[in-house]
């Protein structure tokens, strides 16, 4: 019989870990509490539009292109997707609008012509940007922290070379500040920490790598938009001979003395070799190991931001709005201290808005649109988000309507919303936060739960909420580091 993996939840990580441990040899299966594959990558439709329920950009197709090259099939048979001319449109309180394209000589020359900021400055930025993650980001990203092997590998020796102390002293803002003379250029570059749920007046300027992803790699879309992510993988995952079980949340994780025997689903015990969870750390501790004080440990990290998104249908169209948009607070260093410290909601909140349907017709009516529209929040701490609701609804409403000049709430035709308690419900996403835990410390690489136990032989982590991160291509990147851990099955598991 072959050995068997069980993969705890069906997130883009899962999926990739069943995909990986399939090639392995392994006979994989998946459990997951949701009716759907994907997490927080999911969608619905409601009155002609249809809406990606969570993440929203596109970067590194690579990590995916490599789960079809590992398994012998061809993407394009799975899945396409093309770059994009803008990565984001930002609006300013002080009626500047600029345009990030993805065309970097065009992207320096608007900052240089709307901002007055130097072009040059663009231009280092950027390609200290792209060294930093050359020399250093891809180890701390691509490789276990926590093995003796990555500590002993040359390329170490060549990322501590490169490793300049202001990365670790100085904080993404004060970093930030010091290469721009803008504070166009200094807010814009400054919400790159949010791809991790950070405050960049916390967060080390280790993250100016962040911009290398988006601005000098590439922004791109999915036909079909982000679902078709989760589609891919999940069919690419049935095709492999992967077994999935859907609205079967996994109850417990056996044990035998170190070892990980198994686990219990839908009423039954189901024996397992390895065992992969995509679930929040915190609660694979505390729910399926009822191991209360490793729990606990994992609260001591600070928990990354999280969200309240309004799905709208809009009545009309817009034809400044790309893609991506941004409308940034005018004091945001206000609004991220509400974000991590006091806990409270600011009245002037920065607002993102995806507009999948800008891209290909038939996600909304003719003449609509389908807009995604988020505010970072603090993670779940008992607040009454039916309550808060109205009034972060007429921030954003208002605050748009400044900014774009029309009436937004007129024009709303269909609204759901997603707050972060629903997110920590649907998703086990502990507190509700969107990429586990923040990264507002210097040692918070060092800190993140590695992607397997040292306690229990065979038992594995994946996922947003363990090492590197949370966000699409680092849940690919941590279902990689956790399989590249567990043997192939020729070999013997002790």
């Amino acid at each position: 019989m072959p050995y068997h993996a069980v993969i705890v939840g069906s997130g883009v990580g899962g999926l990739a870990a069943a995909i990986r441990l399939s090639v392995k040899g392994y006979s994989v299966t998946v459990f997951e509490k949701n009716p759907y594959p994907g997490g927080k990558l999911s969608y619905f439709e409601k009155g002609g539009f249809t809406f990606d329920a969570g993440p929203s950009l596109f970067t590194q197709p690579a990590n995916i292109e490599e789960l079809f090259k590992l398994a012998g099939k061809r993407a394009e048979d799975y899945f396409s997707y093309r770059s994009v001319p803008v990565s984001n449109n930002y609006f300013f309180e002080n009626g500047k609008r600029i345009t990030a394209w993805t065309a970097l000589e065009k992207f320096a020359q608007e900052l240089e012509s709307k901002a007055g900021e130097p072009a040059q400055n663009i231009f280092t930025y950027l390609r200290d940007a792209e060294k930093l993650y050359q020399n250093i980001g891809t180890i701390f990203l691509n490789d276990s922290l926590h093995k003796l092997q990555t500590w002993t590998s040359p390329t170490i020796a060549r990322a501590i070379g490169s490793l300049r102390m202001s990365y670790l002293n100085s904080t993404l803002h004060q970093y930030n500040s010091s290469r721009f003379k803008t504070p166009e250029a200094i807010q814009i570059f400054n919400r790159f920490a949010t791809y991790n749920g950070s405050s960049p007046y916390q967060t080390p300027a280790m993250l100016s790598l962040i911009p290398h992803l988006e601005l000098n790699e590439g922004t791109y879309y999915p036909h079909g938009g982000m679902i078709n992510i989760t589609n891919a993988l999940y069919q690419l995952a049935q095709d492999l001979d992967v077994h999935f079980h859907f609205n079967t949340p996994v109850e417990k994780i056996h044990r035998n003395g170190n070892r990980i025997t198994g686990v219990s689903a839908g009423g039954q015990s189901i024996d397992a070799d390895v065992v992969v969870s995509n679930m929040d750390v915190y609660f694979t501790y505390k729910t399926l190991l009822q191991d209360t004080e490793r729990a606990t440990k994992v609260l001591k990290q600070e928990r990354s931001s999280s969200a309240f998104i309004f799905y709208w249908g809009i009545n009309s169209t817009f034809p400044e709005l790309d893609l991506h948009n941004i409308f940034f607070s005018k004091d945001y260093l206000r609004e991220f201290e509400g974000i991590f410290k006091s806990g409270d909601l600011t009245d002037d909140p920065t607002v993102y808005i995806n507009i999948t349907s800008k891209m290909e017709k038939g996600l909304a009516p003719d003449g609509k649109e389908n807009w995604f529209v988020m505010v970072n929040t603090p993670a779940h701490r008992g607040q009454k988000w039916n309550e808060l609701r109205p009034a972060i609804r007429r921030s954003v409403t208002s605050k748009l309507k400044r900014m774009l000049g029309r009436d937004i709430e007129s024009l709303i035709e269909v609204e759901e919303t997603l707050d972060p308690q629903t997110i920590e419900t649907r998703t086990s996403s502990y507190m509700g936060s969107l990429y586990g835990t923040s990264s507002n410390s210097k040692f918070a690489a060092f800190l993140r739960h590695p992607n397997f136990s040292s306690q229990l032989k065979g038992l594995y982590f994946c996922g947003g909420s363990v090492h590197p991160g949370g966000g699409i291509p680092l849940c690919l990147k941590s279902a990689k580091i956790a399989c590249d851990l567990i043997p192939q099955v020729k070999e013997r598991l002790n």
